[in-house]
């Protein structure tokens, strides 16, 4: 079954996800590696590499 536009998720955890990914872009940017990446925003490495 797929799930419909957003995951199912509410719109404050959209956001929440959102910012994340926005906060990651923004360290990327700076030249930081995905395993750094991953540990500072408390996320795993292959999402930090998704």
């Amino acid at each position: 079954m797929r799930y419909p536009q957003g995951g199912g998720l509410t719109a404050e955890r959209q956001a929440f996800r959102e910012r994340i990914r926005m906060e990651a872009v923004a360290l990327f940017v700076d030249g930081r590696g995905s395993t750094e990446i991953a540990r500072e925003l408390r996320v795993s490495v292959r999402s930090v590499q998704r």
